[in-house]
């Protein structure tokens, strides 16, 4: 693959993420937090990167994991990044029922890495009865929810809240959490 590495912008250079996918939400999520963050634009690309756990993650602890891999085989797909960013949705049930989430993790060209995990929401029981006959997550939203692609649209969260809260959005606010630590270089 070849992607530049940088690009310039205003007498400035972009700096380039790689992001462990090529959803256009994750790209778009992380376009809109590093922008956002750092107050200056960046270069956002995907790779497809393995995660490495189940194609629908089921605990904190295996999606924390795929988010982390995610971003470890990006850097390897594509070392010459200034960062590389793993997104991993995941569910888990407790006794309230199932619920879903998402694990950010980050790594800069330093060796520095942070992560953070979105809010939690419930899932209905019908999308929960198909994700339990084994279904991933965006399948059983299609299903009950009469939509395509929803994992590369608005996802769960989107559908759920009526488009309030949208899976770009809710990224996002993740992402920027997880880059507290490259904000705030003298305090990590």
């Amino acid at each position: 693959m070849n992607f530049p590495k940088r690009v310039n912008y205003q007498d400035s250079e972009k700096q380039l993420v790689i992001v462990g996918s090529k959803n256009p939400v994750k790209l778009s999520s992380t376009e809109n937090a590093f922008s956002e963050a750092f107050s200056k634009s960046f270069l956002v690309n995907g790779v497809n990167a393995s995660s490495g756990v189940s194609d629908q993650p089921k605990g904190s602890k295996e999606t924390f994991e795929g988010a982390k891999n995610r971003a470890l085989n990006s850097k390897n797909t594509f070392p010459e990044a200034d960062y590389w960013v793993g997104i991993e949705g995941g569910i888990e049930e407790d006794e309230h029922g199932m619920l879903a989430f998402a694990w950010i993790y980050i790594l800069d060209k330093s060796g520095k890495s942070s992560q953070a995990k979105t809010g939690t929401f419930y899932l209905p029981k019908k999308v929960t009865e198909l994700i339990h006959s084994g279904m991933e997550l965006g399948e059983a939203d299609d299903q009950v929810f009469q939509k395509e692609n929803s994992k590369q649209q608005g996802g769960s969260v989107g559908i759920l809240t009526h488009g309030v809260l949208d899976r770009k959005n809710y990224y996002s606010q993740a992402i920027i959490l997880a880059l507290i630590p490259f904000l705030n270089q003298n305090l990590y």
